[in-house]
């Protein structure tokens, strides 16, 4: 999973005004290379029992999706085990193939070589030669791989990476029917765009499954839903993305609120449910290179760290899942797409902040993303 030096959201918790404080529990713990917090209302919910169901979340977690633990079903087959894929690894293998053809390749689990080149993933590594990054081009994308990983599973319900490959061979022996073979190099999946926002749905599934309907969850990524303890909506700050801004809440760019309701631009979804919000940028994790700066968001479609002036990208969706993936999204396509993008979708909101010519720093936000001071 995303470390914390590594992660894309930077959104900090505040509380506006008096705090009821009536009824709510905030548990916490670490996971994920991090800390994690939730904070609901209890409604007579013992704590140490909603908080050993969230740790068992993300102990599932980490052991199906995390490229850092070497002992993860995702580690195994990126290295070449045999593994038996879980509902999970299936379910996000699928929605995110779809997050892939949806964007055009901009977003791709499939890219693994490309961030471990350049430092960014689950290796180390820097400014690799023009003929390492072509290797890494050719070795990576959803485009090579089966659209569904049930198509890709064995008799027995198992799973090797060679069988992920579209390309139809001969098969070996045991792989299912149609499936390539181990000639040349293995899928490597990466779902770190994804993955923390997944956990955050997850966690607000489960404590839903409760009975629990104001929360706010934060695994790195955010969903919130109904009050805070003050009666209020939740409010989430959203760092200025300048270089060596590392501590989450010290330097505020604005502070989005939530909303019980969706905007005008959506009449057709009057209710919300619950919001996800996931900003992603590029000024905590990045190396500079002859005075170049590479930062940790690398195009999937040209194998390069981006170049453009989006600094970070905030986007509200109705899951974090879906807003951790169009925020990596839009800081893959750039400031103009990246508004045109949002603008085109009635279920999310955006804030985006980008460079100017002069040196500054200017921030333009959709017409639906409430904020604070207004």
């Amino acid at each position: 999973m995303k470390n914390r030096l590594a992660i894309t959201a930077v959104l900090a918790l505040l509380a506006l005004g008096g705090c009821r404080n009536e009824g709510y529990v905030q548990v916490a713990g670490y996971a994920q290379g991090g800390t994690w917090s939730v904070k609901y209302k209890s409604s007579g919910k013992a704590p140490a029992r909603v908080k050993a169901g969230i740790e068992a979340i993300l102990e599932d977690i980490d052991t199906t999706l995390s490229g850092y633990n070497r002992k993860s079903l995702l580690s195994r087959l990126n290295d070449g085990d045999t593994i038996r894929p879980t509902p999970m690894l299936i379910e996000l293998y699928d929605r995110s193939r779809a997050f892939w053809e949806e964007t055009g390749g901009a977003l791709d689990v499939a890219a693994g070589p490309m961030f471990d080149i350049w430092g960014f993933g689950f290796r180390n590594d820097s400014l690799p030669a023009p003929e390492k990054v072509r290797k890494a081009l050719e070795a990576s994308g959803m485009g090579r791989l089966v659209p569904k990983m049930e198509d890709a599973l064995d008799s027995a319900g198992r799973l090797h990476g060679s069988w992920l490959r579209w390309v139809v061979t001969d098969a070996p022996s045991g792989a299912p029917s149609g499936a390539p073979s181990d000639a040349g190099a293995l899928p490597q999946l990466n779902f770190n765009a994804v993955a923390q926002g997944f956990s955050a749905d997850t966690v607000a599934s489960y404590l839903k499954s409760l009975g629990i309907t104001d929360m706010l969850v934060d695994i790195g990524e955010i969903w919130c839903s109904g009050e805070n303890p003050s009666g209020k909506p939740w409010s989430i700050g959203i760092d200025r993305p300048t270089d060596g801004n590392d501590t989450p809440g010290a330097d505020l760019d604005g502070i989005w609120l939530s909303s019980p309701q969706r905007q005008e631009a959506a009449p057709a979804l009057p209710e919300l449910p619950g919001q996800g919000i996931v900003t992603s940028g590029n000024y905590r994790k990045f190396y500079i290179r002859d005075g170049r700066k590479y930062a940790h968001t690398v195009d999937p479609r040209s194998g390069y760290p981006v170049s453009h002036g989006l600094l970070s990208a905030t986007v509200v969706a109705p899951t974090a899942e879906a807003a951790d993936a169009y925020a990596t999204y839009c800081m893959v396509i750039g400031l103009e797409e990246a508004r045109s993008f949002i603008e085109s979708r009635y279920d999310l909101e955006g804030f985006l902040v980008f460079s100017t010519p002069d040196g500054g720093m200017e921030e333009w936000h959709s017409k639906g993303f409430k904020m604070a001071q207004e």
